[in-house]
């Protein structure tokens, strides 16, 4: 194994007692969202035979420009846009790769900006989409700024209705770099610190909270209801009475999002075995007309959930959670890595509530027939 952790940390201790084949220390005071281009990021791409140096070469030949106190300087220049928008009221960064060849710029970038900026009340909710087609670029609104990460796409920015658009293209290197620059400098322009998480913690609080419960075997609420493979449970009390089948909760969680709101679909769930949820995203922003975000749970969570709980709060959440066929216990600790799984998703759904957000967690009680069900919903929407 090889360990790349802070100097002095326990899993440095762990790995030098149990030899491990390498322990890399990195620099300490950088946050893991600015991370990618210290060892955190360069040890493991290395490992994955990425060309490292040439990675470093071009952020390198992009460092002056980056740097300088110029208003050619691309990342301030971004940063401006970014800020004006946000001034506006074009709070959401739609972002869309028109054929950048980096796969996943998008969703390093989404982590990068709600969790630097998603605090006090303010920030850029960041919304990936699948390309300039998709429903949230294409009939965006005046709340958006469309981002495309690649070469410029072949539609016209000004027929549509968001308050700006931009195009962002480079090599890795200097991209990375870029949007780094460039959302520290947000931050500064909307008035919070980019390099703190405050609101990152509580959702970790509760998920700890959630398995101290599962040891105990705690009761937990019952469902609203039950409609075939899937278990319906509304946390709080924003759900109206009556509601008794799936897509009318549905519709009432859309109904229940604030103009120029947002819905957020965090699916804690197997991302391969269960990557036909993702399309969950499309849809609900087609039917809904809501700039709709999708996330995988719990991998970038943790980050999106600052903005979640710290932004602003116009959003509502659909939660998907599902049954667990084979589990691995966690040595050492009374529960298995399901029983995370769920804490984390509980835990989150329970400050978020208690910011006020609506949150509907669909549980599947089988995955692959409880995701044809909520496709099936979603067509009656």
């Amino acid at each position: 194994l090889v360990v790349v952790t802070d100097p002095g940390s326990p899993l440095q201790r762990i790995a030098e007692e149990q030899g491990y084949r390498a322990v890399i220390t990195a620099e300490p005071n950088v946050g893991g969202r600015y991370s990618a281009l210290t060892a955190f990021g360069l040890v493991p791409a290395g490992l994955a035979r990425a060309d490292v140096a040439s990675l470093l070469d071009d952020a390198e030949l992009q460092a002056p420009l980056l740097a300088a106190d110029d208003p050619a300087n691309p990342a301030l220049r971004l940063a401006a846009a970014l800020a004006v928008g946000h001034a506006a009221g074009a709070e959401k960064v739609v972002l869309a790769d028109t054929g950048s060849g980096i796969v996943g710029i998008a969703d390093w970038a989404e982590q990068l900006i709600a969790e630097s900026t998603g605090k006090d009340g303010t920030g850029l909710l960041p919304v990936v989409v699948r390309n300039p087609a998709a429903p949230g670029f294409a009939d965006a609104g005046s709340d958006a700024t469309l981002v495309e990460i690649g070469p410029r796409g072949s539609g016209d920015p000004s027929e549509s209705s968001a308050a700006a658009a931009l195009t962002v293209s480079g090599a890795l290197g200097g991209q990375l770099l870029l949007w780094e620059y460039a959302i520290a400098v947000v931050g500064r322009l909307l008035g919070i610190n980019p390099f703190d998480q405050p609101d990152v913690e509580a959702a970790k609080v509760a998920a700890r909270a959630q398995l101290d419960a599962l040891r105990k075997s705690a009761a937990r609420p019952a469902p609203a209801f039950v409609e075939g493979d899937v278990a319906v449970y509304p946390v709080g009390d924003w759900l109206p009475a009556g509601v008794a089948t799936l897509s009318d909760a549905l519709q009432a969680l859309i109904t229940a999002t604030p103009a120029r709101g947002y819905l957020a679909v965090q699916a804690y769930l197997d991302r391969i075995a269960d990557a036909s949820a993702a399309v969950l995203r499309t849809e609900l922003a087609r039917r809904s007309q809501l700039q709709t975000t999708f996330g995988w749970g719990p991998r970038f969570l943790h980050s999106t959930g600052q903005y979640h709980k710290g932004g602003h709060q116009n959003g509502t959440f659909l939660q998907l959670t599902g049954a667990v066929g084979t589990d691995i216990p966690v040595p050492g600790t009374g529960f298995t890595l399901g029983d995370l799984q769920r804490a984390q998703a509980w835990g989150d759904a329970d400050v978020l509530a208690g910011h006020g957000r609506p949150v509907l967690r669909v549980h599947l009680l089988d995955r692959a027939a409880g995701l044809v069900a909520l496709a099936h919903a979603l067509q009656e929407l």
